[in-house]
């Protein structure tokens, strides 16, 4: 297996440093993607830019065969005050790199130097750097912008460091891996009035909290107990007084779901459930219903391949085959959608380790020690997968 020489671990470990000193948030990613383009074009590729709004492809063809795979990485950085007092700490006050997306960029640029200066493929390689993938679907927006049709993919891959793993650990999972989001604005419209006399008024507040009660049902009354969900009410606001009754009130609800029919499911008996419920205690609901980011659900041949990749050039104790699910989101999961593929996660250090801060925590930092494993493992992938001695 090719890996990198400590030479270049240092350059693109100072690289990685250098986006995480310049974050840039959702759409907002211009810096970094001139940068990942420029670097691209020194080394050979065809690139392409704007794709998605600030989306960067980079193109290698090798030899003469059909076969084409893709590799992406995310750029964009959270809206987060830097805690971590590093020498590389965010220089934009408020916006912070703090799900690693500098470091899976730069693990991604560093395969790319060495596939173009030393790899051995025969194929198409199409390297995706995404903006946007921290809520704002750059996933999305760069298939409305024909990415796959410019850059067809037999499949594609995609790699995020996860703490709570060893560093370096390659945990893969075939199937849903990551949960789906959504998100529910409630809007409660009673008849305020004297808190002194209530039986003049219908209450947005009463019903508001019979409402986050009775949604606690959905899990555990209304989904299969072995199909993971979550329903979460992360704001209540309403009034201002303690002897007034408001006249409404507001609910901030999300949820998350690893099956796309329980997804539908609870969407369906979320706005049942808050509709009957309001209408019974005397108010009304309005509910504004936002689709957030699929079932991330990877495809079990490619899944297959991918893991086969990581136990051909890693050691066995390095390699998780059957990793948890999670409850978070990813938009990759709109990729996995239209072309096969494998997500999977690098462990970015386990308690005592560096790196074991979970993401968005402001105290969160890249494992740079994953510049090379990280590397080494598309380095490995693209060239086994497009290897001339296979069909």
């Amino acid at each position: 297996m090719q890996r990198l020489s400590d030479t270049a671990a240092q350059e693109f470990i100072a690289l990685r440093r250098d986006i995480h000193r310049h974050p840039e948030m959702a759409f907002q990613e211009h810096r970094t993607s001139e940068l990942v383009a420029q670097k691209l074009r020194d080394w050979g590729y065809q690139v392409s830019t704007g794709i998605g709004g600030t989306g960067v492809v980079g193109q290698l063809v090798r030899g003469t065969s059909s076969r084409t795979i893709g590799l992406r990485a995310d750029m964009d950085a959270l809206p987060i005050v830097e805690a971590t007092g590093l020498d590389w700490s965010s220089s934009h006050p408020g916006t912070m790199h703090a799900c690693g997306h500098d470091g899976h960029t730069a693990m991604l640029l560093a395969a790319a130097r060495q596939l173009a200066e030393q790899g051995h493929f025969d194929g198409t390689l199409n390297l995706i750097f995404q903006p946007a993938e921290e809520g704002g679907g750059g996933a999305l927006k760069m298939m409305e912008d024909g990415l796959f049709e410019r850059f067809p993919c037999d499949a594609i891959f995609a790699m995020h460091n996860m703490p709570g793993y060893p560093q370096g650990q390659l945990v893969f999972r075939s199937g849903p891996f990551m949960a789906s989001s959504d998100y529910a604005s409630v809007t409660l419209y009673g008849v305020g009035g004297h808190g002194a006399m209530p039986h003049k008024a219908s209450d947005p507040v009463v019903a508001a909290a019979a409402i986050v009660m009775a949604l606690q049902t959905i899990v555990s009354r209304n989904t299969d107990p072995l199909q993971p969900a979550v329903v979460t009410v992360g704001s209540l606001r309403a009034g201002q007084a303690n002897n007034v009754i408001p006249a409404s009130a507001q609910l901030e609800i999300s949820l998350r779901a690893l099956d796309p029919q329980v997804r539908r499911d609870m969407e369906r008996r979320i706005k049942q459930l808050i509709t009957l419920q309001a209408e019974s205690l005397g108010v009304r609901a309005e509910i504004a219903w936002r689709a957030g980011y699929a079932v991330l659900v990877n495809d079990g041949q490619q899944t297959a391949r991918a893991l086969a990749v990581a136990q051909q050039h890693f050691p066995a104790a390095q390699i998780v085959a059957n990793g948890a699910m999670l409850t978070g989101s990813e938009d990759f999961a709109f990729m996995l959608e239209r072309v096969p593929g494998c997500y999977l996660l690098i462990g970015n250090g386990s308690a005592g380790e560096p790196g074991a801060c979970m993401v968005h925590n402001p105290a969160y930092d890249f494992n740079d020690q994953n510049i090379v494993t990280g590397a080494s493992y598309w380095i490995a992938l693209a060239q086994d997968l497009l290897s001339p001695h296979q069909a």
